[in-house]
């Protein structure tokens, strides 16, 4: 397991030269690759999230396609569409840029509801649908979408529950530290360290770690801590929509990926709670009293205090 746990370090290192001072974002990119997930990037224009999701797709060898989403671009535009050839006098099938390993949905929440839907059986399923004809997306298939806070009132469309459910992580990429934004601007003043960037991660690697994450052993006893939780917010009085079993799954599979990133063949209760606020984020709506007076990120904080921790009685390595 080393070798691979080296492979992912190597890779976010690798990263870490373009996109300074965000090695936990980055990790958790990697986690929702490993677990089979999406992730929706959000953060105010300028602070790096196309870079990020285009350094990610960089450092993978595989197939890169990239969409900016505007209110005019078609369900079609993404998925592909069904062409007349006059001289073969018959339909040809011309897939759209959702046939791809990584997929960049830039500024997502641009885009029409009917165009945003388009996305959800290929999320889900991992298969596109074009003209009544279904093909089977490339292996790995991941999505980073962005969206941008500060422009829900300026020609967008926010992201409906259905939609939403099918990221496994929201990320919000912070402003930096003085030190690092000092780093980023001596670092960009002589070179694009993009230009530089090396690939590190074959697809037939990805496949191979794949598989090591699904051996992590999940014990009943944090299976039965994250199910508390997760059936909490379906009754909490200060919630009105809870996490959905979906999500659970994604919530077991991505401490999966954290605990062998971590180096450890089990998950602990720690890696649920560190991934806890990135799962339920953008999945948990208040209560309209609830929202005049509490945050998400409080309420959450609120669910991991009502739920006492299990205590391991055994430690294993």
């Amino acid at each position: 397991m080393n070798e691979s746990i080296k492979a992912v370090e190597v890779a976010i290192k690798e990263i870490g030269k373009v996109i300074i001072g965000k090695e936990e974002i980055v990790e958790k990119l990697f986690i929702a690759l490993l677990s089979d997930g999406h992730v929706l990037l959000e953060s105010v224009p300028g602070s790096g999230k196309t870079k990020l999701a285009t350094s990610f797709a960089k450092i993978l060898n595989g197939k890169f396609s990239r969409i900016q989403f505007t209110p005019d671009v078609l369900p079609s535009d993404v998925t592909g569409i069904q062409l007349f050839n006059p001289k073969k006098q018959e339909f040809e099938l011309k897939t759209g840029p959702v046939v791809t390993n990584i997929l960049l949905a830039d500024e997502i929440n641009r885009a029409t509801p009917k165009t945003q839907s388009s996305l959800l059986e290929a999320m889900g399923e991992h298969q596109a649908t074009i003209d009544g004809e279904t093909i089977t997306l490339p292996k790995p298939f991941f999505v980073i979408a962005t969206q941008n806070p500060i422009d829900n009132n300026h020609g967008t469309f926010p992201l409906p529950e259905a939609q939403l459910d099918r990221f496994l992580f929201k990320l919000e990429m912070a402003y930096p530290s003085f030190e690092e934004e000092k780093s980023i601007l001596e670092t960009y003043r002589i070179m694009e360290p993009l230009d530089n960037l090396e690939t590190e991660l074959s697809l037939e690697t990805i496949a191979i770690l794949k598989q090591k994450v699904k051996e992590i052993e999940v014990t009943e006893t944090v299976v039965d801590y994250m199910l508390h939780i997760a059936r909490l917010t379906r009754e909490h009085a200060d919630i009105e929509v809870g996490i959905s079993t979906r999500a659970v799954l994604g919530w077991m599979r991505a401490c999966q990926a954290r605990a062998f990133i971590k180096g450890r063949s089990y998950i602990t209760p720690d890696d649920a709670k560190n991934l806890m606020m990135d799962i339920f984020g953008h999945r948990l709506v208040l209560t309209m009293e609830a929202a005049l007076r509490k945050t998400t990120k409080q309420v959450v904080q609120e669910l991991v205090k009502a739920v006492d921790v299990p205590v391991e009685l055994e430690v294993k390595e």
